[in-house]
This record gives C-alpha cells, sequence and structure tokens, in this order.
C-alpha cells in the first residue's frame, strides 16, 4: 500500500509501496525510526486511515472497497484497538468502559463475554471501579478487555507501554503475548522499544516509509543493533 500527504511539490509519501501478511494468531511488532511510517501502517491497515493506493485486506473483506460507514462497524466489531493514552472514558466504570463496542453499536451486552475479558487482564473483581481509582497498568488492562470483548480478528496496539514504567510495561507486553499463546488472538503492535519489540514472533522495521526487513525470534540485543543501524540512535 502506499499513504501520501498532500499534494504536489508540499506531497509526503508516508508509506511507500509497503506490502505484509500479517498470519493469524501471531504477534507482530513495528518498528522504525521516527517518521519512517509506522504508525501510518498501523492506522491504514486497521481501517482508522485509508491508503492512497493499494488494497489493504482484514480476512477476505478488503477494507480500500469500504464506504466510511462499513469501515465503522469493522473498526467496532472485527478490530481491536489498544493505545498509548488508555482511551477511557472517566465518568464510567470499567465494565462501562469495557463494553462500550456493544452500547455504541446498540446491542445487548454478552456479560459472560464481560466476565471472561476481565478475568483474561486480570480485572475481575475491579469492574465496578472508575479509571481515576486505577493505576497506568490497570487502565491499560481496561483498554486490552475492551479491545478482546467482541473477539475481534486483529488487536491493533500503538505505543501500548509507552506510558507505563517499565516494570508495568511487563505486565502489559506479557498480557498481549499470553493471549496470542492461548487465546490465538493477532496482535499487530507499533513501538520503539526494543525490549517490548522482543514478546513479539517477528519484528517489522521500516524507514522513510518503506520496508526495511524483518526479524524472527526477536531479542532486546538484535533488534537494538538492527535499529541502529536503521539511524534511529
Amino acid at each position: 500500500m502506499n499513504k501520501v500527504y498532500g499534494g504536489g511539490r508540499n506531497a509526503v509519501r508516508a508509506l511507500d509501496d509497503v506490502s505484509i501478511a500479517l498470519p493469524r494468531g501471531t504477534f507482530t511488532a513495528i518498528m522504525g525510526p521516527s517518521g519512517s511510517g509506522k504508525s501510518t501502517f498501523l492506522h491504514c491497515a486497521s481501517g482508522l486511515d485509508r491508503s492512497t493506493s493499494g488494497r489493504v485486506w482484514l480476512g477476505e473483506t478488503e477494507l480500500s472497497r469500504l464506504k466510511e460507514e462499513q469501515l465503522t462497524v469493522l473498526r467496532r466489531e472485527r478490530v481491536g484497538f489498544v493505545f498509548q493514552a488508555y482511551n477511557l472514558l472517566d465518568a464510567l466504570t470499567v465494565e462501562q468502559n469495557v463494553t462500550m463496542p456493544f452500547r455504541l453499536a446498540d446491542r445487548p451486552v454478552p456479560y459472560d463475554r464481560l466476565r471472561a475479558a476481565l478475568a483474561q487482564v486480570g480485572l475481575a473483581d475491579r469492574h465496578d471501579h472508575y479509571p481515576g481509582q486505577l493505576s497506568g497498568g490497570q487502565r491499560q488492562r481496561v483498554a486490552v478487555a475492551r479491545a478482546l470483548i467482541h473477539e475481534p480478528e486483529a488487536v491493533f496496539a500503538d505505543e501500548p507501554t509507552g506510558a507505563l514504567d517499565t516494570r508495568t510495561g511487563r505486565q502489559i507486553l506479557e498480557l498481549l503475548r499470553r493471549i496470542v499463546d492461548d487465546l490465538r488472538q493477532t496482535v499487530v503492535m507499533v513501538t520503539h522499544d526494543p525490549v517490548a519489540a522482543s514478546y513479539a514472533d517477528t519484528v517489522v522495521f521500516l524507514a522513510d516509509g518503506k520496508l526495511a526487513g524483518d526479524m524472527s525470534k526477536p531479542t532486546p540485543e538484535r533488534v537494538a543493533d538492527r535499529m541502529t543501524r536503521l539511524g534511529e540512535w
């Protein structure tokens, strides 16, 4: 796919002929220097934004053919999102935040799924708490539960540990790893942290909007070395 912002001499090519297959039931980390296009890739791959040209598929569905209303439904029902800033509503309880996808769709809340999602993220006893009563790590766990409750085909995480301390960030990464291993969930994570990337099955590197290779069975040391050669540090 390609993504271009602006036009004429002011055009910026954020993604340049990027073609990636992300197998179902795997954990993929997307890395690259600042401005490499990794967040743009995540937005286009998840349906948050449209590519300028090329095709994007989620399973058997080609996103580029969908109308805006259809994309909205797809994001709500078939994709989960986890962001650095949690994106929780402070006036709602944990339970209400997690079940938001169903409330927005005006569909009955499946309380069995709610209980399962909260148990998976270790918050079964926090369902009636508000975000302000939780730690940063607990709030990110709520965001993960919200991403999982509708059993999406893929979870897209954009710097999910960026606002967390090292210990708490590691717990969130272990949680993401566990939902891939235990639930066969598909996770795609943008990160700048070699340690975070080492939790993935595969790391895909971007540089200047182009693919710059990949790495299987990553370690923090190998990822850091590759990033150094991409000009990150």
